[in-house]
């Protein structure tokens, strides 16, 4: 009988790092998929929505630069409505460790150090946390392969588990939705600390440039709240020629 229980455990333990090998693979071919792009420059309309449906819309410029061996830089311009006009923000990614984020504020002309602890915080008000629009590099969680389930147009998809490593994330973990024939991520559950289903993304109207592949819509509803956020993409131009001197945080109040 002890044989038998001892068989038992050998095999779930088995099982579950088979599991984490695979998601791993998978999130490796995720990564692989879309490196080498570079540097990216695109707009967008981001419509926040209420729990009664009521819209705000605001415009957006988006940059992005590529930066081999560490996480990407990203920029965020706002340039409507006129409240968050002018606004600015700032993120220098890290494989490992936190992310270096800062937001310019016209009104009180200065720029504010993102906390680490706030990074569970929703961004500029929307159904977004900092957390979520930081780059997405495999070292930030880990992973387990659940299942292949339908997704988007796809009869079957994989299901990854990825767990962040980060102990101020505001998630206990995340199911993501990726088809297995270009590795494109077409939905991401997230549940909060508590283990209950927090908000879901759905990204969808995917677009390839050169190799690459962008979705140019992203959805991500936040069920608790009833409420949502909608990021349209527009006029995207990969291979820009921008630096990393384009993404200095001593220069983040004449970034325009």
């Amino acid at each position: 009988m002890k044989t038998h229980f001892v068989f038992a455990i050998i095999a779930f333990f088995s099982c579950q790092s088979f599991a984490q090998d695979q998601g791993l693979e998978v999130a490796r071919k995720i990564d692989l998929a879309d490196t080498g792009w570079g540097d990216e420059v695109v707009s967008s309309h981001m419509i926040l929505r209420n729990s009664s449906g009521e819209e705000v819309v605001r415009t957006l410029q988006n940059r992005s630069l590529e930066v081999p061996g560490d996480g990407d830089k990203s920029i965020v311009l706002f340039d409507n409505p006129r409240d968050v006009k002018g606004t600015v923000f700032l993120s220098h990614g890290r494989k490992t460790g936190n992310d270096d984020q800062w937001l310019f504020i016209p009104a009180l002309k200065r720029v504010k150090r993102i906390s680490s602890s706030n990074r569970a915080g929703p961004f500029m008000g929307s159904e977004f946390a900092y957390e979520d629009v930081s780059s997405e590099e495999i070292e930030r969680y880990t992973y387990r392969l659940l299942a292949d389930q339908p997704c988007a147009t796809f009869p079957t998809c994989f299901v990854l588990e990825r767990v962040p490593v980060d102990k101020n994330s505001g998630y206990s973990k995340q199911l993501v939705y990726v088809d297995k024939e270009h590795y494109r991520i077409h939905k991401i559950e997230y549940y909060d600390r508590k283990q209950y289903q927090l908000k879901t993304l759905v990204r969808s109207n995917y677009q390839q440039f050169d190799r690459f592949w962008r979705a140019e819509s992203w959805l991500m509803t936040n069920h608790q709240s009833g409420k949502s956020t909608q990021i349209n993409w527009f006029d995207r131009q990969l291979g820009s020629g921008l630096k990393s001197t384009h993404f200095s945080a001593s220069a983040l109040s004449r970034i325009r």
